[in-house]
C-alpha cells in the first residue's frame, strides 16, 4: 500500500522540457516566478531524436537561470518516444498505440534502459547539473527497466500516483493532475477531472502535483487553469520541489 508522508506542499512539474519545446512554457515560467513558485523541470535529453539539449546553447543557459533560482531538473528519459515494433496483443497495442506513443522505458531491454539511464546521468554530470530523480516518458516503467532503474544513483521516481524513493521502491502518495489538450472534447473531460481530483485530494493529500505539458500552453483554457491552480494552492500549500518534499520527510 502507498506510504503518506506528513507534510502538505505542492509541486509544478514541467513535461517534455527541450530546446524545442522550451519557448512554449516562457509566459507560464514567468508567471510562475512572479509567484516566486520553485519548478521541477523533466529534461529530455534528445527529445525524438533531434534536440539534444547540449547543443543548444540558449537552452543550456535557461536551464542554468533555473537551477539558480532553486527549480530541479529531472532526468525524463532519453528519447521520449518508442518507435519499435508493437505487438498485437491488446494490451500491448493499447498501451504503446492508443494510450501513447512515447512510453520509451515500457519495453526496452534492461540493458538498453540501463545504457540510457547512465547516458543521461553522464550529460547531466557533465553539463554540471544535478540530478535526484529520473520520470519514465508517459511514466510507463516496465519490469526490465525498472531492474536497470534500481542500480542506478537516483534517489526517487514516480507514477501517477505518487512519488516513489529508491532503491527500496516504498511509495509516497501524491496525486497528479494532468490534462490531455490534443482535442477540445479531451480538455473539456480533463477540465472535469481535474476539478474534481483536486477537491477530492486538496485536504488530505500530503503532496499534489500538477504535471504540466508543452501542447498545454497552446489553449488559452488550460494555461487560465494551471495559473488559477497555482494560486490557489499557494494560498494552502507550500510549494516545493519533488526532491525538496522528500528532502523534507527526512
Amino acid at each position: 500500500m502507498p506510504e503518506s508522508a506528513g507534510r502538505h506542499g505542492f509541486c509544478v512539474v514541467l513535461h517534455d522540457v527541450s530546446p524545442s519545446q522550451w519557448p512554449l512554457y516562457r509566459p507560464l515560467v514567468e508567471a510562475s516566478d512572479r509567484l516566486d513558485l520553485p519548478l521541477t523541470l523533466l529534461v529530455v535529453p534528445d527529445f525524438h531524436r533531434r534536440d539534444r539539449v547540449d547543443r543548444a546553447p540558449d537552452f543550456l543557459a535557461a536551464m542554468e537561470s533555473r537551477l539558480a533560482r532553486g527549480d530541479e531538473i529531472v532526468l525524463h528519459g532519453w528519447f521520449h518516444d518508442d518507435p519499435g515494433p508493437v505487438s498485437w496483443r491488446p494490451d500491448q497495442f493499447f498501451m504503446r498505440r492508443i494510450y501513447t506513443h512515447e512510453g520509451e522505458f515500457y519495453r526496452i531491454s534492461g540493458a538498453e534502459a540501463a545504457q540510457r539511464l547512465r547516458h543521461g546521468l553522464a550529460l547531466f554530470s557533465r553539463l554540471g547539473w544535478p540530478v535526484h530523480g529520473f520520470v519514465a516518458p508517459a511514466w510507463l516503467l516496465g519490469r526490465e527497466a525498472c531492474r536497470a532503474l534500481s542500480g542506478l544513483p537516483f534517489r526517487y521516481t514516480s507514477d501517477p500516483g505518487g512519488l516513489i524513493r529508491l532503491p527500496t521502491f516504498r511509495h509516497l502518495a501524491a496525486p497528479t493532475l494532468v490534462w490531455s489538450s490534443g482535442t477540445w472534447w479531451r480538455r473539456l473531460l480533463s477540465l472535469a477531472w481535474n476539478t474534481c481530483r483536486l477537491d477530492r485530494h486538496r485536504r488530505r493529500a500530503p503532496l499534489i502535483r500538477l504535471g504540466l505539458h508543452p501542447v498545454d500552453m497552446r489553449h488559452r483554457m488550460v494555461r487560465a487553469y494551471w495559473l488559477r491552480t497555482m494560486e490557489e494552492l499557494l494560498a494552502e500549500r507550500e510549494p516545493l520541489t519533488k526532491h525538496q518534499w522528500l528532502e523534507a520527510l527526512r
